[in-house]
């Protein structure tokens, strides 16, 4: 491939015009586009954003701005496996369908890619940041700056990624991009460098934000607050961003390795001059299986929260959940080698992976009696929230056991490259962390908004996605058993023909289950009025973000509050607290920056120019991170303070909107 100083690799060659189904989509997200930012334009919305968005250091902002990340990237990932679906139920019968090789082989790892990283991720590092300050009494994170940085780290990454879709082509290894196939050899082009640095970039910023909420958890806890009275979901994210950080920093390390494999021409994964392919698959799970818990624990804590709140009961067991939640953290960290058991790591080996694989089921299927016994008498509403989280329960189970199925090696052995692992894979992640992040959505949003979702669409929603799941997923399950192997773009045999139509007619059912949550939104919006909700506490919630006025003003409280139970708020109203009326003091608070949009756009641009081989370029984005990050130091206008007499209207105005509802 020639290289030029000024472009690097970068040619017309690099955009892909011969693949008219690209070429379609460039119009229309470039026509898109056009359209919004001409609507900003018109409605003079960019100075708004710029101050009150883009730059702010509110926890409660950069959450809402994470999540409309993950919505936004669902829309892409969703229609790579749209795609996806679509060619397997066309070609048959000597059909070559509508993907050649190279582009259906970009779609599979690019669906994995972003629905991990850029949509997983960023939902439920959104819902972290939304509510564990509020639950835990605290004005903001630890770290105010450090959480803008991180979330414009993990837009950049993002950003590199739909770039590929246009500039050049994504990898074509699979989502973990195992060597040899990503090695320079046998991927010579971009799409691996384009691998490499989105995730390098985006794993920056999530690495930072574990650290943050770390320290926010563990520090600015209101006073009473010991552990064993914190909120089970304050506890499911403080194990997940220890996982964060322990693991981060491996697939950190791993990429850089295959990095210099590619750049510099060392062999860490090549099985010449003493490399081994086998060590970027150890290395690459180490960090892999704790990913699968990092998105499953925050949801986890959603459930109990939702189940808590919607029985009217305290949660069943909340030790014995606190417990199962820091055993799941640590064996998590001794189950890796359950993804690769046909490598020939021999029988003692997979044995003991095999085992603890089995061991780490039993505290999750604790949890699920323990929400059952929560529900066991007790008044349950079946609000949208609580749907969501029957549904996961009974979802879970299924894609829970097939699991221990293949937590057996011999079992593993026939079925890992075939479907069902993809079923059992969906089936967890979709009706565990997906049917969670709605659950929690659902219970938040009049908090984040003050008003609540639309039911009506929001069970239509739910509906769609739950039939849609399990038509969609349920023939891999037989296809698996069959035989069927993944990754597979055509197929012979037309016996198996049905079962892809019905996998592919699932898909659409659960594409209008996310065109009926987007409708959701927009009819909520449409009628907030109507759906109002001034108390703070819609649902009768039992932990501290439910004391606080929706949405919750910049201090979040006017004074920090005291407690003494771990369901804070339920026993607030339970000994008849009273809000403080008098007695406000100006309230410290963080200052807005537009400091992390800086470092995250040099850093993108980094990227970019480390992909084409635009040295030049890279050196001076390189030069200019480190300089924006210097001139930041400087910055000694970090804070400031809310007068006492704003305090006292935001308060007031709170006091009259509540006499108003009686």
């Amino acid at each position: 491939m020639q290289t030029s100083f000024l472009f690097g690799r970068l040619s017309w060659e690099s955009l892909p015009l011969h693949e008219p189904i690209v070429v379609v989509t460039f119009g229309v997200v470039a026509l898109g586009g056009i359209a919004v930012v001409g609507a900003l334009t018109y409605f003079r919305l960019w100075g708004y954003l710029w101050r009150e968005w883009f730059t702010s250091v509110d926890h409660k902002k950069i959450g809402i701005m994470y999540m409309v990340l993950g919505i936004i990237m669902l829309l892409r990932g969703f229609a790579d496996a749209i795609m996806m679906r679509l060619q397997q139920a066309w070609a048959f019968n000597g059909s070559e369908g509508y993907l050649n090789a190279h582009h259906y082989d970009q779609i599979f790892t690019a669906h994995g890619v972003i629905m991990i990283f850029f949509v997983a991720m960023p939902l439920v590092t959104g819902l972290m940041n939304y509510v564990v300050p509020l639950q835990i009494g605290a004005r903001d994170v630890s770290f105010p700056f450090l959480n803008n940085f991180s979330f414009w780290m993990t837009v950049g990454g993002a950003v590199l990624v739909m770039a590929s879709l246009f500039i050049g082509e994504f990898a074509k290894t699979g989502w973990l991009a195992y060597p040899p196939l990503s090695n320079i050899g046998y991927s010579p082009d971009v799409g691996v460098d384009y691998y490499i640095w989105a995730l390098q970039i985006a794993g920056v910023g999530t690495t930072l934000s574990g650290i943050n909420l770390i320290c926010t958890i563990i520090k600015l806890r209101a006073p009473g607050m010991t552990l064993m009275k914190m909120p089970v979901f304050t506890w499911t994210s403080l194990c997940t961003n220890v996982l964060i950080v322990a693991s981060f920093p491996v697939l950190t390390a791993v990429l850089v390795l295959l990095g210099l494999d590619r750049y510099v021409g060392t062999n860490f994964f090549t099985n010449d001059f003493g490399g081994s392919p086998m060590m970027y698959v150890n290395l690459i799970w180490i960090w892999g299986h704790p990913e699968v818990y990092i998105l499953i624990l925050p949801l986890f804590g959603v459930f109990s929260e939702v189940t808590s709140t919607f029985s009217g009961k305290r949660l069943f067991g909340y030790t014995s959940m606190v417990y199962a939640t820091v055993v799941i953290t640590v064996l998590s960290y001794l189950v890796w080698l359950h993804h690769f058991f046909t490598m020939g790591s021999g029988a003692s080996v997979n044995s003991f992976f095999g085992i603890t694989t089995m061991i780490i089921s039993i505290p999750t299927g604790a949890k699920i009696f323990n929400w059952l016994f929560t529900m066991y008498r007790g008044r349950i509403r079946f609000e949208l929230p609580m749907m969501w989280t029957i549904a996961f329960m009974l979802t879970f189970v299924v894609g829970g056991m097939t699991g221990v199925l293949l937590a057996v090696p011999p079992a593993d052995f026939v079925l890992h490259n075939s479907l069902f692992l993809i079923a059992h894979f969906h089936n967890v992640i979709i009706g565990g962390v997906l049917f969670g992040l709605f659950a929690g959505i659902a219970y938040w949003w009049p908090k984040a908004f003050g008003f609540k979702l639309d039911p009506f669409w929001g069970k239509v929603s739910f509906w769609c996605w739950v039939v849609g799941f399990w038509l969609a997923f349920t023939p891999l399950y037989v296809l698996g058993l069959m035989g069927v192997t993944r990754r597979m773009r055509v197929f012979d045999d037309p016996s198996l023909h049905i079962w892809f139509i019905i996998a592919g007619i699932g898909a659409l059912v659960i594409a209008a289950g996310i065109g009926a949550f987007l409708l959701q939104i927009a009819v909520s919006v449409w009628k907030r009025k109507e759906l109002v909700d001034v108390t703070g506490d819609p649902w009768d919630g039992r932990t501290l973000e439910w004391s606080t006025s929706s949405p919750p003003p910049d201090y979040n409280f006017a004074f920090t509050p005291i407690v003494h139970d771990n369901d804070a708020w339920a026993d607030m109203k339970r000994r008849g607290h009273g809000r403080p009326l008098t007695g406000f003091r100006p309230i410290h608070m963080p200052r807005s920056t537009g400091t992390g949009v800086i470092l995250a756009g040099l850093s993108v641009a980094c990227g970019f120019a480390l992909i084409w081989y635009i040295w030049w370029l890279a050196a001076l984005s390189f030069a200019g991170i480190v300089a924006t990050a210097i001139w930041h130091t400087f910055n000694y206008h970090r804070d400031y303070h809310i007068p006492a007499d704003e305090i006292v209207r935001t308060e007031e105005a709170r006091t009259q909107a509540l006499a108003s509802r009686g």
